[in-house]
């Protein structure tokens, strides 16, 4: 038999055909789950990059649980019309906390990976109860029962230890005081509130909706978008990049 012919001992013999697909699946398996055994070494460790607080991951919770991420993405690529639009683009660090993380590729509305500080909370609270207030021609539906649903603060240290269990470094002191940072972050006049900051480097405490009483779900969605994309100094992060 030529060397031109021998695939037909594939195409003849179907023990052997199965025999190949699997020997090949094999190899681009373990191609594609050997580097995942190294991880920690391919995320580049990066200043100012800190797991959320109690209040932040409720409100990640109320972003995924109402499907925010269908229509918002949060990765920003390296190019230039992103960069131009967006910000610089995303870092592999600001997703390491995330579990899942938003990258996304679908745009129906802006990308959300640097919208924090970019609007006000006031801005926040009347685009999420009705966004075409703000945006005429905007699809995005409305959430103004975010601005009357507290927050399960009861939940709040099983989450922390939840995510401690795959790798977010939350210490003892954070899962503990969980339900009261919670509710520090959202009221600049408790007690808690220097405490918690200690605790939470670079987060932001206020009232984010506004409204007094225990946190709502506003509260909490709010101060999630409020931190994205602000944990890195990038002019920082390029400075010493130019430096490697």
């Amino acid at each position: 038999m030529s060397f031109w012919t021998r695939h037909q001992i594939f195409e003849k013999n179907s023990i052997i055909l199965i025999a190949g697909i699997l020997v090949v699946i094999a190899i681009g398996g373990l191609v594609e789950i050997t580097p995942l055994f190294y991880l920690k070494s391919t995320i580049e460790v990066v200043d100012g990059v800190r797991p959320y607080t109690p209040l932040e991951l409720a409100g990640r919770n109320v972003y995924v649980r109402e499907g925010c991420y269908l229509c918002h993405s949060q990765m920003i690529r390296p190019l230039r019309d992103e960069v131009e639009r967006y910000g610089h683009f995303s870092l592999a660090a600001e997703s390491m906390y995330d579990h899942p993380f938003q990258w996304g590729s679908k745009r129906t509305g802006p990308d959300l990976a640097r919208v924090g500080a970019k609007y006000s909370d006031d801005w926040h609270v009347t685009h999420l109860i009705n966004p075409r207030a703000i945006v005429p021609q905007s699809v995005m539906p409305g959430y103004p029962f975010l601005a009357t649903t507290e927050v399960d603060l009861a939940g709040a240290a099983d989450h922390l230890k939840t995510l401690r269990a795959v790798g977010v470094p939350y210490s003892d002191d954070q899962v503990a005081n969980a339900a009261a940072d919670l509710r520090a972050q959202a009221d600049p006049d408790n007690t808690g509130a220097d405490a918690f900051a200690k605790r939470y480097r670079k987060a932001v405490v206020r009232n984010f909706d506004g409204k007094p009483g225990n946190p709502s779900e506003m509260d909490a969605l709010i101060a999630y978008l409020q931190v994205l994309g602000t944990l890195v100094d990038f002019k920082i992060y390029n400075e010493k990049a130019n430096l490697r």
